[in-house]
């Protein structure tokens, strides 16, 4: 059989597969948050002709039902097909994502007060040419060399030993070593002919549930040279982690998710050498930093563990890897160094976020907060680090919400709705002639937050009908219109279902803070300084998610917007030995509280189930709002 698109492209489709397979095996990635169960709504298509068996109608209004629109997912053609994919159901493979600029990251490394001293070094011998009388093997000749340069205790591995004789007479008996610093000493990685000082580039990567960064940074001066980035492939499978290490371990899938995302750096990889012309042989390590499950499913490690009580990870610690190891296309003997995790549920990237934000050397307490599909939370100074993860649930990255989607171009970011009309003023990602079709995390904050300053809903997130003429009966229950739509668009609307998962998504983050500061001892009062990171914190309104309930009511100067952290201190790492050694001292210093498990945390989380809480007097600026 064959399937055939409105574009004119044509794709077969094998007995037994479901539509949204058939297009992913083409190379046609829909969004499917759900992992292809059938329960997110994410993979509509319509059908223009042929038959098809349906096995899920779940999310399909009635309207939909009857123009022929169906779940990719569930649907199995039965003749050929001619269908049509929204422009809503393509998995967007750019987005926006929020980086340092060169000469920032340039001085926030100076700022550590560590020297520039990159994980890699390059060290040029010149032998003396073999004679008669000086007649020692090529590895004695190496290995004399190392010595009269101080650095006898480098140990020749084996796999450089077929070539060694023609790499060594090529240039005359000028060769470049390429060593690592290891914790007993330096490693011989790689030995080339002739002088291969410079120039020399290391790649810094953060691995995001959602989102791949790369960093290309020159090792001689820390210049950032580019960056590329883009979806992770893997979303295809699942937006959460836990729908990803179900499908990695129950359906045999480890070896695909590896592949995805090893597909996707060499990918990006392939687009900035190119665009900079850099050789393969120029490329000296990569540093790696992803949470727990993502730098498991990177390495090609069994996550099955991570999910299940007691949460025990396969390591949280790395040995070094290389590229040839992962199937990197770079040279195979290039280290890849993988930060520390702490526990199941705080990994490296929140490792590399705390060494970015320097909080560990800090006196004052601050907390660090990355927001994403999860909620990762540290607190602490210089002294202490006390550590946590909040199953917040993937809603402010679009998933689960009827017409969510990621903070890219066409996502409504900004919501303001008048106090005496209520009309409803929306702000959307893009230029000036960008229409939107969804609405991302930070509209979906703004648009909650309005709506109980107006009195559109209560304080259980409740719709009230009689309000506002936008409140409408829709497919799930009570709907808010947030933009009208036209011929074209269909409307944008938060459903009574929506409000009540962000709802138990920001009393899940609070929780996690006031938990944390409840087991020290301390309070909101005692912090000096909120760190946000992660790209959905750019559009974040911090004065809307604290009326919200999911921030504390502290001054809006103690707030600090960090960027993505987890590739920050990534390049940190690339350039920094000292850095490196500091990012591993935070790893272990970390404390982890497991909050899945803590009765404290269900007490705050139930309790932050009201907007902005059931402790109105812990937000009085929010009070005094409710009151006027």
């Amino acid at each position: 059989m064959e399937i055939s698109l409105t574009t004119g492209k044509k794709i077969p489709c094998p007995p037994g597969s479901s539509i949204l397979e058939s297009l992913k095996q083409a190379g046609i990635f829909l969004t499917s948050s759900c992992g292809g169960k059938g329960t997110c709504g994410k993979c509509k298509v319509i059908i223009k002709s042929g038959r098809a068996v349906s096995k899920s109608r779940l999310k399909l209004s009635h309207e939909e039902i009857g123009s022929g629109y169906v779940l990719a997912c569930r649907t199995y053609p039965e003749t050929d097909l001619l269908i049509d994919v929204p422009k809503e159901s393509m998995l967007v493979v750019e987005g926006k994502v929020v980086t340092g600029k060169s000469k920032d990251l340039q001085e926030l490394l100076r700022s550590t007060g560590a020297a520039m001293k990159p994980l890699t070094e390059r060290t040029v011998l010149h032998l003396p040419p073999p004679t008669l009388d000086d007649n020692i093997s090529d590895l004695e000749r190496l290995r004399r060399g190392l010595l009269s340069r101080g650095m006898a205790c480098l140990r020749v591995p084996f796999r450089f030993m077929p070539g060694l004789a023609k790499t060594m007479r090529k240039k005359d008996w000028e060769i470049t070593l390429c060593t690592i610093h290891t914790e007993d000493c330096e490693e011989i990685i790689r030995i080339a002919s002739g002088n291969r000082k410079s120039p020399r580039y290391g790649v810094a990567v953060d691995i995001g549930t959602t989102t791949i960064v790369v960093f290309l940074v020159d090792l001689t001066n820390g210049e950032l040279v580019d960056i590329a980035s883009t979806y992770n492939s893997q979303i295809r499978y699942g937006d959460d982690v836990i729908t990803r290490i179900v499908h990695a371990t129950e359906h045999n899938k480890l070896k695909e998710l590896n592949g995805a995302v090893i597909s996707d750096i060499n990918n990006l990889l392939s687009i900035i050498r190119k665009t900079h012309h850099i050789d393969i042989e120029s490329l000296d390590c990569f540093v790696v930093a992803g949470n727990t499950t993502m730098t498991h499913l990177f390495l090609g490690l069994d996550p099955s563990a991570i999910r299940e009580e007691p949460y025990i990870p396969t390591a949280n610690t790395f040995p070094l890897a290389f590229a040839g190891e992962l199937d990197i296309r770079v040279n195979p003997d290039i280290p890849i160094y993988a930060f520390p995790c702490v526990a199941s549920y705080v990994g490296g990237d929140i490792v590399s976020g705390v060494l970015a934000t320097q909080l560990h050397k800090k006196h004052e307490l601050s907390i660090f907060i990355d927001i994403g599909t999860n909620g990762e939370i540290v607190i602490g100074n210089s002294e202490w680090l006390v550590s946590a993860a909040c199953s917040a649930g993937p809603c402010f990255e679009g998933s689960g919400i009827k017409c969510g989607m990621r903070a890219t171009d066409g996502a409504v970011e900004g919501v303001k709705i008048d106090r005496e009309t209520l009309d409803v003023e929306i702000k959307v990602i893009g230029d000036a002639d960008t229409k939107p079709t969804g609405i991302c995390g930070s509209g979906m904050i703004d648009a909650v937050a309005e709506m109980f300053l107006t009195g559109i809903i209560d304080q259980k997130g409740k719709l009230q009908k009689d309000v506002s003429g936008r409140v409408r009966d829709g497919g799930d229950g009570l709907e808010f219109v947030v933009y009208s739509g036209d011929a074209e668009r269909a409307d944008i609307v938060l459903a009574e279902p929506d409000i009540e998962n962000i709802v138990r998504a920001k009393a899940a983050i609070y929780a996690g803070f006031s938990t944390i500061l409840n087991e020290v001892g301390l309070t909101f009062n005692d912090v000096q300084k909120v760190y946000i990171a992660g790209g959905f914190g750019k559009f974040l309104d911090i004065e809307k998610a604290i009326m919200l309930g999911m921030l504390p009511e502290l001054p809006k100067e103690r707030f600090e917007y960090m960027g993505n952290t987890s590739v920050t201190g990534a390049y940190l790492c690339l350039l920094s030995r000292k850095l490196r050694e500091e990012a591993e001292e935070v790893a272990k210093k970390m404390t982890y509280l497991e909050l899945s498990v803590s009765r404290s945390f269900m007490n705050e989380y139930v309790s932050g189930l009201f907007i902005p809480h059931t402790d109105i007097d812990a937000f009085p600026g929010v009070k005094k709002l409710m009151e006027r």
